[in-house]
Order: structure tokens, then sequence, then C-alpha cells
């Protein structure tokens, strides 16, 4: 008898986004596990057949109703099990720069900011969060 892997014990792929409108980036704070009570961007798990940009644009209109142009990727995290997350996660995060819309929040987040970058250190976020941010800020500037 062949039992089928538990697709939790697999790495997850998943897509996040820099929002950029007027110099001030995107952060939103996470209602639920993982990462509940922190501040991260937008973003979530990549569905079996979606390109990422796709995914990616899903998942910010989901979480937070904006439309946005994807302008190149930032760059990419990964996260493993351990004491304090049970899932294993690749995340890949992209710049973007906000084209439409204003935020209006799902279940999954509870708090919306838009923040100069320099800010921050003011908030308690998801680990590597604030390189992201700085990464995509770059692909932005010309």
């Amino acid at each position: 008898m062949t039992v089928a892997p538990d697709p939790l014990k697999r790495p997850q792929l998943a897509v996040s986004a820099s929002i950029f409108r007027d110099g001030k980036v995107l952060l939103v704070r996470r209602a639920r596990s993982p990462g509940k009570g922190l501040y991260s961007l937008p973003g979530g798990r990549v569905e079996y057949g979606e390109t990422l940009e796709t995914a990616l644009a899903r998942e910010i209109a989901e979480e937070t109703a904006l439309s946005v142009d994807i302008v190149g990727l930032a760059g990419w995290r990964e996260v493993v099990p351990s004491a304090a997350n049970t899932g294993h996660y690749v995340i890949l995060s992209f710049a973007a720069r906000w084209r439409a819309g204003e935020v209006a929040l799902n279940d999954e987040l509870d708090d919306a900011r838009w923040i100069a970058p320099a800010g921050l250190a003011e908030f308690d976020t998801t680990e590597g969060l604030a390189a992201m941010v700085d990464n995509a800020r770059r692909l932005l500037v010309p």
C-alpha cells in the first residue's frame, strides 16, 4: 500500500510584494499563523497551474483589494520548520507599484500602513523584511 505524501511536509511556494505608492511601502499585519501579529508584505501561496505574477496579483487583490504593476523579482526568503513555525516556505518577493484601489483587508490581515521605508525599524516584522523592501526600492529607482 502506497501512502500519499503529506502536502504540509513539502516546501510551499509563495509570493509577496513590496508595493510602493508615493515613496511609501505597504506593510500589512498578519492576523493568523504563520507570522501572526507581525508586519509583513502582502502575498501568499502559489496555486497549481498559476504563474508567479498571476498568483501575486490574485493574492494582493484578495488581501488588500489593490491593483499593482509588478516590476521585478526583489529576492527570495526561505522559512524552514522550527519551534515557532511548522511550515516550510520558499517565498519569492517582488517589487511593485500601486496602480489603483484603496486598501481593504481580508480576514488574513488586521492592519495596513503605508510607511516610509526608513520607518521599518519601528515595527515588529517578519525576518528579512527590511532587506527585501530595500532590494525592491532599488528596482524602482531609475
